[in-house]
């Protein structure tokens, strides 16, 4: 009860930050949404790693060799510090400080999505501001999950709408149920999708019946729905996803973006081929062998990926060879 309280207490204030955000800032995003329209987010970005030193240091040398190569591809922007960018494993100055980084090298054209969800709501709205402070255009909102049980629409839509109230940069809400153990409900996507400040949601269910049912129940309100894995991209886009935030992306980014190009143009034939070649390497390194294989994949494509943060491992020989197999078996290596 008490912390209700405190979430009343804030309510004013936040409210009176975010109709100050839409009325002061400038820009054309700024512009564009006072002007009551979204900020458009369709298109594909990679949620990138985080390189480590041997000390398990953030390396961000390595890190600012990785964007200059990105700044080569033709992507909508960048998520940083998602779930392949090892956040639940930095500090909350680590993870600020990527941003603040990425941002230096990132282009003005480029969106810059900063993951800041923690498990509380207080703890997000602080973190949320931090990465508006440190250069995010938008922010990526994770469902929390330790007390799942509890994390129903009720308790859902309460801590998102406080966030988006509070936060002075546009909402985007994350459900990776493989993650966190829980989907965030239809009912709180669309009763959320109607906050002017909360834009579209990253869903990395793979339920692409849910995803074309979101889109279909919340298209009143111009909300963008992004495909979270590039292993079902041209299925969200048949059902109305505008874009997607892929792990993929971080090594085979332009064949990505050539998914994209294709599906908007409505070249399905030409998709359908695509699409079929990066399944595998896809589950590769998200579902099967997960970020250690991501960053391996980045390591023989010319990026740096190498070591995860402890308690990760590295993959073993015999999780090597089926990662290698999955990339070489559709053509890639």
């Amino acid at each position: 009860m008490q912390c209700v309280r405190v979430l009343r207490e804030l309510r004013p204030l936040c409210r009176a930050q975010l109709s100050a955000w839409t009325g002061t800032r400038t820009g054309t995003r700024t512009q564009s949404q006072a002007a009551g329209t979204r900020l458009d987010l369709s298109g594909i970005y990679p949620p990138i790693a985080t390189p480590f030193t041997a000390e398990e240091e953030v390396d961000y040398p390595r890190l600012e060799g990785n964007l200059q190569k990105y700044a080569q591809i033709p992507f909508r922007g960048l998520v940083v510090q998602g779930s392949n960018g090892e956040y639940p494993y930095l500090t909350e100055q680590e993870r600020v400080e990527v941003v603040r980084t990425v941002r230096r090298s990132l282009p003005d054209d480029k969106l810059l999505m900063a993951g800041s969800g923690c498990e509380s709501t207080r703890a997000t709205v602080q973190l949320t501001e931090k990465m508006a402070a440190a250069g995010a255009d938008v922010v990526l909102v994770v469902t929390p999950c330790f007390y799942k049980g509890k994390m129903d629409s009720r308790a859902l839509i309460q801590h998102f709408t406080k966030v988006a109230d509070c936060s002075p940069v546009p909402v985007v809400l994350y459900s990776v149920p493989a993650n966190t153990g829980l989907d965030l409900p239809l009912d709180a996507v669309v009763t959320l999708s109607e906050h002017p400040n909360i834009h579209g949601l990253k869903d990395s269910g793979g339920d692409i019946s849910r995803i074309g049912l979101i889109v279909h129940k919340t298209k009143s309100q111009d909300f963008q729905v992004l495909a979270g894995s590039a292993g079902f991209l041209m299925a969200a886009y048949c059902v109305g996803a505008v874009g997607g935030v892929c792990a993929l992306a971080n090594v085979l980014g332009r064949e990505v973006c050539e998914l994209e190009r294709l599906c908007v143009s409505g070249r399905w034939q030409e998709a359908r081929v695509l699409q079929q070649r990066l399944i595998e390497p896809n589950a590769a390194v998200t579902r099967k062998l997960g970020v250690p294989a991501l960053k391996q994949a980045m390591d023989w494509f010319g990026f740096h990926g190498g070591a995860c943060r402890s308690p990760l491992q590295p993959l073993s020989q015999e999780e090597t060879l089926t990662l290698r197999k999955d990339f070489s078996n559709n053509g890639w290596l």
